[in-house]
């Protein structure tokens, strides 16, 4: 059974046996601070003369941007960016340019999937050569795994009965003390195996089916950045704050086999969304280790504070892509009041991230969102009230290294930014300044139309 600590009360059990998916088509639906659904969705043929697997495009109705949030983004952006904003504006405003990413699953077969992404023209995002130097295990790739789950093999989602969140006070136990001398699981070698294509294609969605395993998640590719930068290792205690809809908790379990994954999500729909994910791709043998949880993120740095190896902090945002496609004016307007609001709810979670972890661990913050007041600003105001706090410059260790995939900048804003290619040499003192060390910013260029996304490491001293 799970390791759960006290405070969750009753929780509901669901048994998932495991088996082989084969791709089918369902919408993907993201929600409002996450990336949103293409309109070129890609299927398998079903025409006749079109081989069975083929990938073809399938376009959805045609959408409009909402005017409130697009001129509210042109004018702060123009100037936050400078003339990567036009570039970055055009992409935005045609998702027929998007491109989506197809991270595999390594609990479940994929040879079959593998094959057909490769016959279909996609590709490795983090070859051998490359992923060794990103993720801190260095693992060697389990490629086309033929692990197989088993009748044993269930995964048991658990989540308290009602909305209510628990108190700073609560009585509760670690939540991994029992785990410390637990063996690792005899489970597939972790490998971050996500497939990327050079135009905006999209692999099919595969639907929830009881009894079985998803194959493969679809992302935006960027999204697995602040993974790679948490750079968790086997055996460690790690916390996603703000977890809801799972897919940065399942790319962790595609890097290694933490002792503990506690997944937080205080918002019941969006917790039981969660939970589905959960139980659509992990099997049973991790359920002593990834654990469901409904606190407000603010409370996490009491309850369980010096607790986390690393925390990552994927904070509710303004996602670009999501609202600058509200539904009305109207709904555009009230999202750009709550935007206001934010900035400080986002420095409360990194606050919390930063009591929860133990000294010399890590705290990602990341956002899907081009706007400094939600990335760089939030993180300066919570170092300035950290002290013990140390931000990490990832522009060595992600930017240079994945600079062919995505376009990256560090610009502060006003400084309008115009280049987006980060030097091949090492970096001195000089240039590497404090807004580097504040974070990195993916932004949506032609031909590399991933994000936007920010992300910043920061350590907890010693």
């Amino acid at each position: 059974m799970f390791s759960v600590p006290r405070f969750y009360g009753a929780w509901r059990i669901i048994c998932l046996k495991t088996e082989k998916l084969t791709p089918t088509t369902l919408w993907w639906w993201w929600p409002c601070h996450r990336h949103t659904a293409p309109d070129v969705v890609l299927e398998p043929g079903e025409q006749k003369g079109v081989r069975n697997n083929q990938v073809t495009k399938r376009h959805k109705k045609e959408r409009s941007s909402c005017r409130p949030v697009l001129d509210l983004f042109d004018q702060q952006y123009s100037q936050e960016l400078g003339k990567l904003w036009a570039s970055a504006r055009s992409v935005l405003l045609n998702p027929h340019s998007w491109q989506y990413g197809v991270m595999l699953n390594r609990f479940t077969a994929v040879t079959d999937v593998t094959q057909i992404l490769q016959s279909q023209g996609f590709s490795r995002l983090l070859p051998q050569t490359d992923g060794s130097t990103l993720l801190s295990d260095s693992p060697s790739p389990a490629s086309n795994s033929e692990y197989q789950t088993g009748k044993d093999s269930h995964f048991i989602s658990k989540w308290p009965p009602d909305d209510s969140h628990p108190q700073p006070d609560s009585t509760s136990h670690s939540p991994s003390q029992d785990l410390q001398s637990e063996p690792l699981l005899s489970l597939p070698r972790p490998s971050l195996q996500c497939y990327i294509h050079p135009y905006p294609l999209r692999f099919p969605s595969q639907a929830h089916r009881p009894g079985q395993l998803k194959q493969y998640y679809l992302l935006n590719a960027a999204s697995l950045l602040p993974v790679l930068a948490l750079q968790v290792r086997n055996g460690e205690k790690v916390l996603d704050l703000c977890s809801a809809p799972g897919g940065k908790a399942l790319a962790i379990l595609q890097c290694a086999t933490p002792a503990l994954l506690c997944c937080n999500e205080p918002d019941l729909h969006r917790r039981d969304w969660l939970t589905k994910t959960l139980e659509s791709f992990l099997p049973h043998s991790l359920n002593s280790r990834v654990i469901v949880s409904a606190q407000d993120g603010r409370c996490f740095g009491q309850s369980e504070a010096v607790t986390y190896d690393k925390v990552l902090v994927d904070a509710p945002c303004s996602n670009d892509r999501s609202w600058l496609y509200s539904c009305s004016s109207q709904q555009g307007e009230q999202r750009l009041k709550e935007r206001a609001r934010l900035p400080a709810l986002q420095a409360q979670l990194l606050q919390s991230a930063l009591s929860a972890v133990r000294p010399g661990g890590l705290v990602v913050y990341s956002t899907c969102t081009l706007s400094s007041s939600e990335n760089y600003a939030v993180v300066e105001t919570v170092l300035n009230n950290c002290p013990e706090a140390e931000p990490e410059d990832l522009w060595e260790e992600i930017a240079v290294p994945l600079s062919k995939y995505f376009a990256f900048t560090s610009a502060q804003p006003g400084h309008g930014q115009t280049s987006l290619e980060p030097s091949l040499q090492p970096q001195n003192g000089a240039v590497s300044s404090y807004h580097h060390r504040l974070g990195i910013l993916v932004v949506p260029q032609s031909g590399k139309t991933w994000g936007p996304m920010f992300l910043s490491r920061i350590r907890r001293r010693k």
